[in-house]
């Protein structure tokens, strides 16, 4: 990549830049409507066009071929109905959508990027989409680039430009250097001057890093098998009417678009909406938790989670850092020591561990009397921070703070180190945190002043939601990066078990040392002393081992271990890089959300099963009555009409099973194809003993006339379809689970519509109330008979695992 090279008096000149102050917000606003938001523009879909597409594809295709072959044959009420219902369904399906896109569009508008900007002399953090040229931004360590910037800082950073150039390393840029909007901070801080933004950006590829996934989860995939199940099931019933209609020399035309008609009815029409709907919903209560989805797949794969890879710090922990009794080397005193560790550390920052040591001065004055020249912030290689100071005489000294086996590696004496290492043993076996503080009087002259302790608790949710989780098959896992005695100790206190491995010890291999470090890794209550390579191996050994894998993180090295798990999870305070690999980001502290989503996952994938299960039973009682029908009678039981009339109002009133009561299983689901299709054919079977057995005593004891039969059957196929759903929902007796106030409302609205439009003969020839009354109690006789077929099919499909 290559920029125009200017100095940075030319880039202040050029951009008219106050590298002290900032902008004025009054100067920040003009600029902002005159070059337009830091934003790529969306590509939005025409609203008409996407209308328009509802008309478009197999199913619309099959029912406009039926509104044609209707005025061919001189149907003229068929056509005007068939027509009429084709365009309310893609009004329906269109409005569906169109909720539904706003619903997450709402919820991704909350992950929107913030940029810490200085203007008028404050540091504030503003939307990066309200960015201009010539803001002041400092970017920090897993911060995305928000514009294109130019370095003011001397120290050098490392950036991550892959998303832009596909270089596989850090690029290294210092002062007067330009960054990339997209770009990741791998490495150090710096202060930058906002050189373009928006459009006029070098590449702006922000936008993109958090941008939804496109690919279609395990759900998803299994859903839509059985979709094409239903088809091919339908086209098979369907040739076989047709044959026998053209070899009894039945209308062609007519038998065309009758056949046309019912494939239409059996197709899953309202799958794919049933599906966005449901996933939709559970995004809302979701973000009503406090739990952002960025990818709606990620519920659904939360359903089948079995492991969960938790980081500690914040998560498992309060993340609020108290500093105990400091601990000194000879000839310092406490005050000295925790003076040398706050000067090391940087307010602005928000860093916990730089707060808990700036809290423990008692001396403020002291504090405000030396003077930092310059600050080298904490960076994952580095393990430390450093600062060049100034006493209030005018003699420079260096202070750092760190890792203990760090910042005791910097200094000579031997002794001094020795006893580092034994205090930090015993503050570690006590699970206390060690931070080792040193001074230099000249560059690279190290004296170990002493250790700050901190401490970090447990939250106190952490062990009942631990155990919350446990109890529904999924096993917590502790991932950290503190030493193993820390693990151990905050592992023993949230009852998690103390068999914590040293991360630095699994061996990836040949598949033999694989299989063995596989079993390791299943065995263990967690890791301690892990590094990002570590994270990815173990998600990945895991999920090579068969289990459905979440992994939580909150740095920019997290990143790839985020993407790699079927469930990545950015916890509270995550870097921008970590927010863009993940799937789910939660906006508080603590695992009990994330168990609240594993929880409303499953309830999801209840409400899924049961619309499976319905959808079959109906495809098969359906289509299976009318062909038997049609073969041994040849008797056409439901008119064209009428079948579409099915389909609108039972697919119609189906959306409301996203809004369903669910309980949730205490295991981690997934799809078992034979026993949804199990239970459904013994539904859609006793479903067709219930019609034909209706139609035998219509027709031979109630000596009905045919078109009356036809309006009889009609009811009694819409009233008895929506009652499976009942029956379907439940593994109990459905009396067991409450349906929802709404999909007990949509079934009752419905079906009393399409009782209406059989007594008083809409479209049909009108049935009356009197026999309307006979087939509301036949279906409710019926049920009680469906539920005991699907008790005894749960029972003999259970024994049938045995």
């Amino acid at each position: 990549m290559s920029v125009p090279t200017l100095s940075l008096s030319e880039w202040q000149q050029r951009l008219g830049a106050d590298p002290v102050r900032g902008l004025s917000p009054g100067e920040a606003a003009r600029r902002l409507a005159q070059d337009g938001p830091n934003a790529l523009p969306e590509k939005k879909a025409n609203p008409v066009l996407k209308f328009l597409s509802y008309f478009w594809g197999p199913i619309p295709w099959m029912i406009e071929v039926a509104i044609v072959l209707s005025a061919l044959v001189g149907h003229w009420a068929d056509f005007g109905i068939i027509l009429v219902l084709l365009v309310i369904n893609a009004v329906v399906g269109f409005w569906e959508e169109f909720q539904a896109g706003n619903a997450i569009a709402a919820l991704k508008a909350k992950l929107a990027l913030k940029a810490k900007v200085k203007r008028g002399g404050q540091w504030l953090d503003v939307p990066t989409r309200e960015l201009v040229p010539g803001d002041l931004v400092r970017i920090r360590l897993g911060d995305i680039v928000p514009a294109d910037a130019v370095v003011l800082t001397n120290d050098p950073i490392e950036v991550d430009q892959s998303a832009l150039t596909g270089e596989s390393l850090p690029v290294t840029h210092g002062q007067g250097e330009s960054l990339y909007s997209g770009s990741i901070l791998r490495q150090g801080e710096c202060d930058a001057l906002v050189s373009a933004t928006g459009l006029k950006t070098y590449l702006g590829k922000t936008a993109e890093l958090v941008a939804d996934a496109k690919s279609a989860s395990h759900f998803q995939k299994a859903v839509l098998k059985i979709g094409d199940y239903l088809i091919v099931c339908a086209l098979v019933l369907v040739a076989a009417i047709l044959v026998a209609a053209l070899w009894r020399g039945d209308p062609l035309l007519t038998t065309l678009q009758f056949a046309l008609v019912l494939t239409v009815a059996a197709v899953p029409v309202a799958m794919p909406t049933v599906l966005s709907v449901t996933m939709a919903v559970g995004a809302r209560l979701l973000a009503r938790k406090e739990a952002i989805v960025s990818r709606l797949s990620s519920i659904e794969e939360l359903a089948g989670m079995d492991t969960l890879c938790s980081d500690k710090t914040g998560t498992l922990t309060q993340n609020k850092l108290s500093l105990g009794e400091p601990l000194c080397l000879a000839g310092t005193t406490p005050e000295e020591l925790v003076l040398a560790g706050a000067l090391a550390s940087r307010a602005e920052d928000r860093d916990p561990i730089d707060l808990a040591v700036l809290a423990g001065v008692k001396d403020e004055k002291s504090l405000a009397a030396h003077q930092v020249l310059h600050f080298q912030s904490f960076d994952p290689v580095r393990k430390r921070t450093e600062a060049q100071v100034e006493d209030p005489d005018g003699r420079e000294y260096w202070v750092t703070k760190g890792a203990p086996q760090v910042i005791a590696a910097l200094a000579a004496d031997a002794a001094a180190r020795a006893e580092i290492d034994r205090q930090v043993a015993a503050l570690a076996a006590r699970g206390t945190r060690a931070l080792v503080v040193a001074r230099a009087d000249a560059p690279g002259a190290w004296r170990l002043l002493g250790i700050l302790p901190l401490s970090d608790p447990p939250r106190p949710d952490s062990k009942d939601t631990i155990a919350a989780a446990e109890a529904m098959g999924v096993g917590v896992k502790m991932v950290t990066g503190d030493q193993l005695a820390i693990a151990r100790q905050i592992a023993g206190e949230l009852g998690m078990g103390t068999d914590i491995l040293d991360a630095g010890t699994l061996a990836f291999g040949d598949a033999a040392q694989t299989r063995a470090t596989l079993k390791e890794i299943e065995g263990a209550d967690g890791f301690a002393q892990v590094f990002p390579e570590h994270k990815y191996r173990i998600v990945a050994a895991l999920q090579q081992g068969g289990h459905i894998v979440g992994m939580t993180g909150d740095g920019v090295n997290d990143a790839p271990a985020l993407k790699k798990a079927d469930c990545g999870i950015a916890v509270s305070n995550a870097t921008d890089a970590a927010r863009a690999a993940a799937a789910i980001v939660l906006l508080t502290p603590g695992l009990s959300v994330i168990v609240t989503a594993i929880q409303e996952a499953r309830r999801i994938f209840q409400r899924m099963n049961a619309y499976a299960i319905y959808r079959i039973a109906e495809t098969i009682r359906v289509l299976l009555f009318m062909t038997l029908s049609i073969l041994a009678f040849n008797f056409y039981p439901v008119t064209a009409v009428m079948i579409v009339l099915l389909a609108l109002l039972n697919d119609g009133a189906i959306l409301s099973i996203a809004y369903d009561n669910a309980k949730f299983s205490d295991r981690p689901e997934a799809w078992d194809m034979r026993r949804v299709l199990g239970v459904a054919t013994v539904l859609g079977v006793v479903g067709v003993i219930e019609s034909f057995a209706l139609f035998y005593v219509a027709d031979r004891y109630l000596h009905m006339s045919r078109d009356l039969i036809q309006t009889l059957i009609y009811l009694k196929l819409s009233i008895a379809g929506h009652v499976t759903v009942f029956v379907a929902r439940t593994r109990g007796p459905f009396w067991s689970e409450r349906p929802s106030n709404l999909l007990l409302g949509a079934v009752i609205a419905t079906q009393l519509l399409a009782t209406f439009i059989a007594v008083y003969g809409l479209f049909m020839t009108p049935l009356g109330w009197k026999w309307a009354g006979l087939v509301w109690g036949y279906v409710l006789v019926w049920l009680f008979i469906e539920d005991q077929a699907k008790l005894l099919a749960y029972r003999m499909l259970a024994k049938g695992r045995n």
